[in-house]
């Protein structure tokens, strides 16, 4: 494998359309409200391009963090990892990181710009720290002695940052307005994405109790984990569903259910695995299904 190759391994391009879910289904919540913004479709790029920033900059961070603590080994079921390998060096990663993060931080203050011009100072300070967040936490996931993915905390971030942050904060972007409703839509895209680490969870568990990696999976135990997962699983359907009806869908709205199907399958698949590595396979399907449950879902709200 060729340098460039192992950066563009090392940037996992399958996990990219999960990230972009909750941009793209808050930004369909705001759309009957703020169409008329003359910016809409400016922020929308803009909030796109600072999540696949931020997503890159974790897959690189988590790179380097398992790589230099050793946990990425050759006891690992998944595809082996740029700095685990020797193709990139730690250091070389590491600078990586670097790069990334301050892209994502320039990407970033575009879009507060676009959002809240001059004169929204406190509301764009906010933002800017809420930003400067998401960066450390994509950072110290696995990075460093106090990295929260080795203390069974890396679902509750993922919960915070790529649900509730994405999806309220880029509905918050358009109209500078907080709808309590879709706090709903945010609770089901942050239980996806935290089902697809879950997976990952479950597929390493093993080999992650041996290094000291104690996530969520290791803390709960293989039948816990399953137990965990059916519920953020269909409770994030269900939030869908309930707030479908505060929107008043009719009939044909509810098209977005056609990706519960291969959720469902998933779910039932889970349930009768027994060799961890085959769950491998079922990250991508959880992945591409929220992704294609956001399209449909956001088609739903827009028309």
């Amino acid at each position: 494998m060729t340098k460039t190759k192992a950066w563009i391994s090392a940037a996992r391009l399958r996990t990219l359309p999960l990230s972009v879910s909750g941009i793209i289904v808050g930004s369909a919540c705001a759309y009957p409200f703020f169409s008329a913004n003359t910016l809409f479709t400016s922020i929308f790029l803009f909030a796109i391009l600072t999540t696949l920033l931020l997503q890159i900059l974790s897959n690189f961070a988590n790179d380097y963090g398992d790589g230099v603590k050793g946990t990425d080994n050759e006891n690992r079921i998944g595809p082996q990892r740029a700095v685990q390998s020797g193709i990139l060096s730690a250091q070389q990663m590491k600078k990586g990181v670097i790069v990334t993060s301050i892209l994502s931080l320039i990407v970033a203050l575009i879009l507060i710009y676009l959002s809240f011009g001059k004169d929204n100072f406190f509301t764009s300070l906010f933002f800017f720290v809420l930003g400067i967040a998401c960066v450390v936490a994509a950072i110290k996931y696995t990075v460093g002695k106090g990295a929260y993915g080795y203390r069974g905390l890396g679902d509750l971030f993922v919960f915070i940052f790529f649900g509730l942050v994405s999806v309220l904060g880029s509905f918050y972007l358009y109209g500078q307005i907080f709808d309590f409703w879709v706090i709903l839509p945010a609770v089901a895209i942050g239980n996806l994405s935290i089902a697809v680490l879950n997976i990952n969870n479950m597929r390493d568990l093993d080999a992650d109790k041996v290094v000291g990696k104690n996530t969520l999976a290791v803390k709960l135990g293989r039948e816990g984990a399953k137990k965990y997962h059916y519920f953020i699983i269909l409770f994030a359907l269900t939030a869908l569903v309930v707030y479908g009806i505060h929107a008043g869908f009719s009939a044909i709205n509810y098209l977005f259910v056609i990706a519960y199907i291969p959720l469902i399958k998933h779910l039932i698949f889970v349930k009768q695995n027994t060799i961890p590595k085959e769950l491998d396979t079922q990250m991508k399907i959880v992945a591409l299904s929220t992704f294609l449950l956001s399209v449909l879902f956001s088609l739903a709200l827009v028309f």
